[in-house]
């Protein structure tokens, strides 16, 4: 027989891990109702369901974070919002891609503009300078890019590399991109844009890091993983991976 005494340590004991917890855990609905998010942005979170991805991310307020290829700002702004005043967000934009087109650098521009605590960083693809070392960096459907033809061979094993730097010891990095057929590694990065998992699970290891997590939230079993991630009949449906991995330390 348990005596009351006894029964209410015990009950003391196990709850505490859990309501502190419950108070740790961020919430992230601030972030998603920040006024400074374009209308466009809140009309895709059904689909990119950003506030699961900042939690897979453990996106915490005063971080220092990197979205490494920002591209148009959509996990720029959220990350703005989550890390607060008192983070910092660095929304990296490759030269390469500005020179292609000049909307990357203006759409990067006008986000810097937008918050106080986001910082643009530009250069090459394969050589984010970020100032800083980081918390977390998240990269979103653009991994593969570092295998595309335009981009010389080792891009890939260089940016990995160069991600592992820029963390902190035990900061991560969170990778989501379209999957592409079992076994096709790399292959597929150019003409359909889409990477096969294991293939950039190779590349991080290979650079230092430990594969600590994943999560289904962005599976689609139904895709075939054949067509062109931008063709009509797919695009915004595809069969995506979510990772986590962590900077030993």
């Amino acid at each position: 027989m348990i005596r009351p005494l006894t029964l209410a340590l015990l009950l003391a004991v196990s709850a505490t891990p859990l309501a502190a917890k419950e108070a740790a855990a961020p919430d992230y609905r601030a972030a998603l109702a920040d006024p400074a998010r374009p209308a466009d942005d809140r009309t895709r979170d059904a689909a990119r369901k950003p506030a699961e991805l900042l939690a897979f991310a453990e996106i915490a307020p005063g971080e220092k974070v990197g979205d490494f290829v920002m591209g148009g700002g959509y996990v720029t702004r959220l990350l703005a919002a989550a890390v607060g005043p008192a983070g910092k967000v660095y929304g990296f934009q490759p030269a390469e891609f500005i020179a292609f087109k000049k909307q990357y650098g203006d759409d990067q521009a006008a986000v810097d503009a937008a918050y106080a605590n986001v910082d643009a960083v530009a250069g090459p693809f394969a050589a984010p300078a970020f100032p800083e070392p980081l918390d977390t960096i998240i990269t979103v459907q653009n991994f593969h890019d570092l295998y595309l033809k335009p981009f010389p061979e080792g891009t890939g094993a260089m940016a990995s590399a160069a991600l592992f730097a820029a963390l902190k010891p035990g900061g991560t990095l969170v990778v989501v991109d379209h999957s592409a057929a079992d076994g096709s590694g790399t292959a597929l990065s150019d003409s359909l844009h889409r990477i096969d998992k294991d293939a950039v699970v190779a590349a991080l290891t290979g650079a230092g890091f430990k594969l600590e997590a994943e999560n289904d939230l962005y599976r689609r079993p139904d895709d075939p993983r054949s067509a062109n991630v931008f063709d009509k009949e797919i695009r915004g449906k595809t069969d995506q991976f979510a990772l986590r991995f962590r900077k030993p330390g």
